[in-house]
């Protein structure tokens, strides 16, 4: 069994470790363990867990940290399953507006562009938020709508954790779910097309 101490670490460096640490565990598998002590950090572990189809599960420690386990066994990464359908687009959009000029007017165009995206068959693999961007995913967003709509349409909606704590917008998350940079940059490296807002 590997134990990793994250005690004091910030996303994405836990998932990091945990990733290096599975992969040296080879074809036969193995159980690692990995120490927490933020929910945030629990979650993002297990969302890559899941990616790679291991199973996971984790304890709430007295002191307020959280241990993870992660059983591996053989599995695949997201961006290794896709289906024949995939589009392979990703998009990835750093703010909440569009283009330079009127901020109310790359407001109403990053919104058109959302609806936009809504269009495309098949949809986005992925569209990913950062910076000003996670305002988008937001519960009082004017684009929860057309995001749900991707969604449902099995695009995956992913927002930057970061992002969210800096702005304090974390628990008003209305569509999608929490990642971490890691998760962002594997999913532009895992991209056949990719735009970056």
């Amino acid at each position: 069994m590997n134990n990793i101490d994250c005690i004091g670490q910030v996303c994405p460096i836990p998932v990091i470790r945990a990733k290096k640490a599975l992969e040296s565990l080879g074809e036969a598998g193995g159980v690692v363990t990995v120490l927490v002590d933020n929910d945030i950090a629990r979650q993002n572990l297990q969302k890559m867990a899941t990616g790679l189809g291991y199973q996971s599960e984790y304890e709430q420690k007295e002191n307020g940290n959280v241990e993870v386990t992660i059983v591996a066994g053989e599995g695949c990464a997201v961006e290794s399953c896709a289906t024949d359908g995939d589009s392979g687009l990703v998009v990835a959009i750093g703010r909440n507006s569009m283009g330079e000029g009127s901020q109310e007017l790359g407001q109403i165009l990053i919104k058109g562009f959302i609806f936009a995206l809504r269009e495309l068959v098949p949809p986005p693999t992925h569209v990913l938020f950062f910076n000003s961007g996670s305002y988008l995913t937001s519960s009082d967003s004017n684009c929860l709508e057309d995001l749900r709509a991707l969604e449902a349409a099995g695009t995956v909606i992913l927002t930057c954790g970061t992002c969210t704590n800096y702005f304090e917008i974390t628990e008003k998350l209305g569509v999608g779910e929490i990642t971490n940079m890691y998760g962002i940059v594997t999913a532009m490296a895992g991209a056949k097309r990719l735009i970056n807002l």
